[in-house]
């Protein structure tokens, strides 16, 4: 069965989310990739929708402004390890068994 929302098929659950409610939701949960900058403008903006949901719908105000309080996922950084692998010839070995 498909999903439709306002003649638009969601894929996954956070898009019928978007879709049904009719907020984005990276609006309100920032991305993990966002400098501060980019942070505060996006947090004025959410904070003037908030403002706007809270008159027409507070159902979705209190949604919204519970998305305000998660954080984003991290970007987790590549661990990288540097391993050493010694081949030790035939004759090393044996020298090191004796």
């Amino acid at each position: 069965m498909k999903t439709i929302v306002a003649g638009h098929e969601a894929v996954t659950a956070t898009e019928f989310a978007e879709l049904a409610l009719g907020i984005d939701l990276e609006l309100f949960t920032g991305s993990a990739t966002e400098c501060a900058m980019e942070r505060a403008a996006r947090l004025d903006v959410a904070h003037e929708v908030l403002a706007e949901l809270r008159e027409s719908d507070p159902e979705t105000a209190a949604y919204a402004e519970s998305l305000l309080r998660t954080l984003p996922l991290k970007a987790r950084p590549v661990a990288r390890r540097s391993r050493r692998t010694v081949r030790r010839t035939v004759a090393a070995r044996a020298a090191v068994a004796a």
